[in-house]
């Protein structure tokens, strides 16, 4: 299920806010700024995932109807799994 952009937006503000409010970071912008730099780069992130995962869906489901019986979920994790080692990308 793919996250919505109100949820990304929420969880970049919610981020930046606290970051900011615990005195982890002092922001030399603007905080607005700083929370579409987030925002962008969780959109990425999960657009980059989601990719990795239809990939991932097809390739399992193209192998199960090769061999019946597979266990196409942990085929489907398996091959997630290499796909982002390959990309370098972490789950």
């Amino acid at each position: 299920m793919p996250i919505r952009e109100q949820e990304i937006d929420a969880l970049a503000r919610h981020f930046v806010e606290s970051m900011i409010a615990g005195g982890a970071i002092v922001p030399k912008a603007d905080p607005e700024a700083l929370i579409a730099c987030v925002v962008e780069f969780l959109s990425a992130n999960f657009e980059q995932e989601n990719q990795i995962d239809e990939e991932a869906d097809r390739m399992a489901e193209d192998e199960a109807r090769r061999h019946p019986g597979i266990d196409v979920t942990r085929l489907r994790h398996l091959i997630r799994q290499r796909i982002a080692e390959r990309r370098g990308f972490t789950l």
